[in-house]
C-alpha cells in the first residue's frame, strides 16, 4: 500500500535518493537531459528555471492532509531540481471565496516548511491578477471562431449535452457570428444581462466522447463581490479555461494535479493550443500530469462533509485536532517534518490506493521519537503513601531528557511521603501476570526506590482512594544499593506535594471505520465516541517551563503536545498526539 522506505534528498540539484515510486521524478529528468525548457526567458529578459510547479488552492476552505501531500510534492519537487514553486490562489469563484481561508492557506504552506521566494522574489500569484489577461484572451477566441456566446437556458444546455452513450446537440446559437458574439460578450462584462443570462463556450466538439471537450462553458456571469477585485467584474472564467491559461502565464513547466483531472487535460491543451496560435504564449507550453490523490483510513477530507462536522458542533472548529485538516493536525501535534516524511513515504503513483493512518502515525512517531524531551505524567491519579517516608522530606530524582541523547542532559524532581500513580498499578487481588502493584508486591518506583505494598484504604462504597507502601532506603536507583533489589515491576509516579495539575486531552482516531463514508455510508454513524477524553491528569514539576505547540513523550503513555490556543504558563493543557504504539493493528 505504501513505500515505507524514507527518501533522502540533498540541497543539490537533484535528490540523493530518488523515490523510486515517484513517477513524476522520471518524467522531470527526462525534460532536463532532453534540455526540454532550456533557454525561456521572463518578461524581465531573466533566464526561468527549467522546473517551475506551483500549488493552486482555491481559497474556499480549509487545507487538508490530501493537500499537504500536493503541497509537500510540488514544493519538494522544485526543491529537489533547483526550480521553484508558485502559491497561486485560484480566486475565480467569488461566492465561495474568502480572506480568511487566503491567510490560513499561506500560514499552513509556511507551517509545513515551504516558501515561495526566489532570488529575493515571492512568486505568490492570485488568478484575479489576470483577469484582464483572461478576458483578452476570450475576446480573441471569440474573433477567431473558438469560442461564442450561447443563449440556451440552464436546463437546455444540460438537456443537449447528451451523456456517455449519446452524442450532444449543437446549440441553436453555436454559428452566431463573431461580432455579434463579442458584442454580446462585451456587453456581458458591462453588467447589462442577469446571472445566468449568457454564457460563453468554446466551440469544440459537441460529438466528443469525452463530455469536457463538448463545447465547455469558459465565462459565465456572476454579480457577485470578489474577495481582491471587488464589484469591477461581473463575468468570471470557469476553472478549466483560467488555470491551463494561468499556468501558462506563470511559466510553469510541470503542472501537476490529481487523477480527477485526468479527463480534463484534452481541454487543457486545446486552450493552450488555441491561445499559443494568438500569439499569446509560446512553446514549450505548460503539460498536465495527474497523480493519485491522498486517501486516507480513518478520515474524510470531502470539504462538505468537513464543513457538517463544524457546524453540527461534531468537533470544536476546523483546528479541532481531530480534524485533518492541517489547522487540525497542526494543532493535534504533528510537525511539519512528520509530514514531509509521510509524503516521502507514500511516494507517488498513477492508480488510486487507501493509506493506512498507521503510516501518518508511524511517520509522526519516529519524527517525535528523536527530539521530544521526556517527562512523567500520571493521567489517572491514585494515591501513593509510603509509610515510612520521613514526613516534609524530600528526595531529588533524576532522569534523563532524552534517554538517546545523553548530551542533553538530566532533568529532576522530588520523591516525597504522598506519591501519585496510575489507578491501573494496582490490584487488590493481582490477575495472572500481573507484576505491579499489590498487597506484599515489591516494585520500583522509577527513578526513585523499591517499595513494597502493605495495603489500601477504601472509601465507603468500596472504591480504593489511596495504596499504602514502606520503602527501601538503599534501593534508590543510580546507586550501588540498587542492585540487590530485583523486582519486575516499575511504575511511573510524581509527588503529590510538588506535581503539576494540567488538563490532559486524549484524542484518538474520529471515525472508528476505517473507510467512513465509502460506498455512501452515512459517515456520523461511525463517528468514534472515544475521541477525546479530557482528564485531570499531575505531571511532573519541570513540565511548567513548557511553551505552547511545545512537544514532549510521557513515558509510557505517549507524545503529548501543549496546546497552542489553551496551554497557559502554570495552567497547562495538553493534547495527545501520537500513542507510543499503535493501538488500531488488530482492530
Amino acid at each position: 500500500m505504501s513505500n515505507d522506505t524514507k527518501n533522502g534528498s540533498s540541497n543539490g540539484s537533484t535528490p540523493a535518493n530518488p523515490a523510486s515510486s515517484n513517477f513524476l521524478r522520471g518524467i522531470i529528468e527526462a525534460d532536463l537531459a532532453a534540455g526540454k525548457h532550456e533557454k525561456r526567458t521572463g518578461k524581465d529578459g531573466q533566464p526561468l528555471p527549467t522546473v517551475i510547479t506551483r500549488f493552486p488552492p482555491e481559497p474556499n476552505g480549509y487545507l487538508h492532509i490530501g493537500h499537504a501531500k500536493s503541497i509537500c510534492l510540488n514544493f519538494g519537487l522544485a526543491r529537489d531540481y533547483a526550480g521553484r514553486c508558485n502559491l497561486r490562489f485560484d480566486d475565480t469563484n467569488p461566492t465561495k471565496e474568502e480572506q480568511e481561508y487566503v491567510d490560513t492557506i499561506i500560514d499552513s504552506v509556511k507551517w509545513l516548511g515551504f516558501d515561495w521566494e526566489t532570488e529575493g522574489k515571492e512568486h505568490l500569484y492570485f488568478a484575479s491578477d489576470y483577469f484582464d489577461q483572461l478576458y483578452a484572451m476570450a475576446e480573441y477566441l471569440i474573433t477567431a471562431g473558438h469560442a461564442y456566446v450561447d443563449s440556451q437556458s440552464a436546463d437546455d444546455m444540460q438537456k443537449n449535452r447528451g451523456n456517455f452513450g449519446e452524442p450532444g446537440k449543437n446549440s441553436p446559437f453555436r454559428n452566431r457570428p463573431a461580432a455579434e458574439s463579442l458584442d454580446l460578450f462585451h456587453r456581458m462584462k458591462a453588467g447589462e444581462f442577469k446571472d445566468g443570462e449568457h454564457i460563453l463556450r468554446a466551440k469544440i466538439d459537441m460529438a466528443s466522447p469525452n463530455m469536457n471537450m463538448r463545447d465547455p462553458a469558459i465565462y459565465r456571469i456572476r454579480h457577485a463581490h470578489h474577495h481582491r477585485t471587488g464589484d469591477k467584474w461581473c463575468v468570471y472564467p470557469m476553472y478549466d479555461y483560467a488555470h491551463p491559461l494561468e499556468d501558462a502565464i506563470e511559466n510553469i513547466t510541470h503542472s501537476i494535479c490529481t487523477l480527477e483531472f485526468q479527463d480534463h487535460r484534452p481541454f487543457y491543451d486545446w486552450i493552450l493550443e488555441r491561445t499559443a496560435e494568438g500569439g499569446f504564449f509560446s512553446k514549450p507550453l505548460p503539460h498536465q500530469y495527474e497523480f493519485a490523490r491522498l486517501n486516507l483510513t480513518y478520515a474524510i477530507t470531502s470539504k462538505r462533509k468537513l464543513l457538517q462536522l463544524v457546524e453540527e458542533n461534531i468537533v470544536d472548529g476546523w483546528d479541532d485536532p481531530r480534524m485533518p485538516t492541517i489547522v487540525g493536525i497542526r494543532r493535534r501535534g504533528f510537525t511539519p517534518e512528520s509530514i514531509q516524511l509521510f509524503a516521502e513515504r507514500i511516494g507517488v503513483a498513477k492508480v488510486d490506493s487507501w493509506i493506512d493512518m498507521s503510516t501518518l502515525e508511524g511517520a509522526l512517531r519516529d519524527d517525535l521519537d528523536a527530539k521530544a524531551p521526556r517527562a512523567i505524567a500520571v493521567l489517572r491519579p491514585l494515591k501513593l503513601i509510603i509509610d515510612n517516608f520521613p514526613e516534609g522530606e524530600t528526595v531529588e530524582c533524576t532522569a534523563p531528557i532524552h534517554p538517546h541523547h545523553p548530551e542533553r542532559g538530566n532533568r529532576t524532581f522530588p520523591i516525597s511521603k504522598e506519591l501519585w500513580i496510575e489507578q491501573e498499578d494496582f490490584m487488590e487481588v493481582p490477575s495472572k501476570g500481573y507484576f505491579r502493584l499489590f498487597p506484599g508486591n515489591k516494585v520500583r518506583l522509577r527513578y526513585g526506590y523499591v517499595v513494597e505494598c502493605v495495603g489500601a484504604d477504601k472509601d465507603a462504597d468500596g472504591n480504593i482512594i489511596a495504596v499504602h507502601c514502606t520503602y527501601f532506603p538503599d534501593s534508590k536507583s543510580g546507586t550501588e544499593g540498587s542492585a540487590n533489589y530485583k523486582v519486575k515491576g516499575n511504575l511511573h509516579w510524581v509527588s503529590a506535594a510538588h506535581a503539576l495539575e494540567a488538563e490532559v486531552r486524549l484524542y484518538d482516531r474520529l471515525f472508528t471505520d476505517a473507510h467512513p463514508d465509502a460506498g455512501g455510508k452515512d459517515f456520523k454513524l461511525a463517528l468514534n465516541s472515544n475521541s477525546k477524553e479530557v482528564v485531570k491528569a499531575f505531571v511532573e514539576p519541570g513540565v511548567a517551563a513548557v511553551q505552547p505547540d511545545e512537544k514532549l513523550q510521557f513515558e509510557r503513555h505517549g507524545y503529548f503536545v501543549a496546546d497552542r490556543v489553551d496551554s497557559k504558563a502554570g495552567k497547562p493543557v495538553f493534547n495527545r498526539v501520537v500513542t507510543l504504539k499503535d493501538g488500531w493493528a488488530n482492530k
